[in-house]
């Protein structure tokens, strides 16, 4: 895992895109404008990162096709949490974009306490598939915390552990095979 301080200028593009655009264009399980807004920040400061274009909301739906890295399709999956990632914790994917056509995910977690973006990890799509549990929509999920939520949609979970390290820029791209 590495972390990228999240800047004002990146925070206010993302807000901006989000209050112009509606992100979530399936007709179910699409996010609210909050759940939106993590994804275009994780989006914006990985596209900086990588030295790519930032998401553009006028174009429409991307087909979950967030970045092409090597040759490959990536999509990048951020989750909202106030505290650092810690190697016991799970991260979440709507079951609803299972078909879209990408050959990887990276995970990232926004920590809205530091404004910090921490790359979490990478992994292919079959490999991811096969690692996750799948959970169908209204389930009770249980946090390590104890608190409790249902699910809106279906959903899989992967385990920090369960991904491919990223130390790095350069072995997260490197991976990227």
């Amino acid at each position: 895992m590495f972390d990228v301080t999240v800047s004002q200028e990146q925070l206010n593009y993302a807000k901006k895109l989000v209050d112009e655009y509606n992100f979530g264009q399936r007709g179910y399980g699409d996010g609210n404008k909050r759940e939106q807004l993590t994804g275009v920040i994780g989006q914006t400061v990985f596209a900086d990162l990588i030295g790519e274009k930032r998401p553009d909301g006028s174009i429409g739906f991307d087909g979950g096709i967030d970045f092409f890295i090597n040759d490959k399709k990536v999509d990048i999956k951020t989750m909202t949490r106030k505290v650092p990632v810690k190697d016991f914790y799970v991260h979440n994917f709507i079951g609803y974009q299972k078909n879209y056509e990408v050959d990887y995910y990276v995970f990232a977690s926004y920590n809205t306490t530091n404004r910090v973006l921490t790359i979490c990890g990478y992994i292919g799509k079959k490999e991811f598939f096969e690692k996750a549990t799948y959970f169908p929509k209204g389930s009770k999920r249980t946090r390590s915390d104890g608190t409790f939520f249902t699910t809106f949609a279906p959903l899989y979970e992967i385990k920090q552990t369960d991904l491919l390290a990223a130390n790095d820029l350069t072995s997260l791209l490197n991976g990227i095979v």
